[in-house]
């Protein structure tokens, strides 16, 4: 049996930040994105074994408590290769995993939004994850062949259960969210979102309004903005960091609503990504990397 594993109380992560889930989880804001530690195309076994689970278990000595998973990473061998590394997990960590895809191959996504399937999928995930109860269930995506509220309903009713504690959703919009918040009281969004890719800025917005999570995903897309002499080059150079570095502490000033969750396979990636809710942007840099990214 694993010995039990603590998160650190004074890593760098703990300069990120602390965001309240549902108003009663409280997470911090850097976290961490398990797809990575899988196989090429986001199938199969890692690579590297033990790399993958140094990784998780540097994750926590680094002062992570948020993890983000699904059970279409692998499939499955994200979430059994966090129970191997974690479990049994600290009482502060905040395990998030997803339902809602099928995986017909390596690189192919396939969206099952109907009840039974989610149902099964969140089980599958209880499982693997060896939990009684997931803190936060995401719909990966919402499948338009399937009736909203038939998606949802599932969902409402494994959280009456106590299988879910609180609900998230992924890839949505202003009007999606609202939707399904007439269904299910919702406590996060996932969508894409980056310093050069903010089409979900009125999401975020909306989400620091209603005071619910924002996790981006593919949080690290730079683009042109990392080339030289950019705003992201020339911040990092003064902080003697890396662009990708000052595109994770933009997005910690975005708004107190971000739970950023970048995603590696290595130690070495996954301390610098960390070492960013370090870093002190001021408000022109701030403004100056946003104006770049809408020019």
């Amino acid at each position: 049996m694993n010995s039990p594993t603590t998160v650190s109380s004074a890593g760098p992560a703990a300069r990120s930040g602390t965001f309240l889930l549902g108003g009663d989880l409280p997470v911090r804001r850097m976290g961490f994105g398990a797809m990575r530690i899988t196989g090429a195309g986001v199938w199969g076994e890692p690579a590297d074994h033990g790399q993958a689970i140094a990784v998780l278990r540097r994750a926590l000595e680094l002062g992570i408590t948020l993890i983000d998973t699904a059970d279409a990473y692998g499939p499955e061998v994200s979430e059994r290769l966090i129970a191997e590394a974690l479990s049994p997990y600290p009482a502060d960590l905040v395990i998030a995993t997803k339902g809602g895809f099928e995986r017909p191959g390596p690189g192919s996504w396939k969206e099952n939004g109907h009840p039974e399937h989610l149902r099964a999928a969140c089980h599958g995930s209880l499982s693997r994850l060896k939990l009684e109860r997931i803190d936060l269930y995401q719909l990966h995506r919402i499948d338009a062949r399937v009736p909203l509220d038939e998606q949802l309903g599932a969902l409402r009713q494994l959280q009456q259960e106590g299988k879910i504690r609180h609900i998230g959703l992924s890839e949505v919009s202003v009007a999606d969210l609202e939707r399904a918040r007439r269904v299910v009281p919702v406590v996060s969004v996932q969508n894409r979102y980056s310093v050069s890719d903010r089409r979900a800025d009125d999401v975020v917005t909306y989400c620091e309004r209603e005071r619910l999570g924002f996790l981006p995903w593919f949080p690290l897309d730079t683009g042109r903005l990392a080339r030289p002499a950019s705003p992201l080059a020339r911040v990092a150079g003064r902080l003697r960091a890396t662009p990708g570095q000052v595109a994770l502490a933009w997005l910690l000033r975005r708004s107190p609503a971000m739970l950023p969750i970048p995603g590696t396979s290595s130690v070495a990636h996954l301390e610098e990504n960390t070492a960013a809710a370090l870093l002190d942007l001021t408000d022109a840099d701030v403004r100056e990397i946003a104006g770049a990214a809408g020019s």
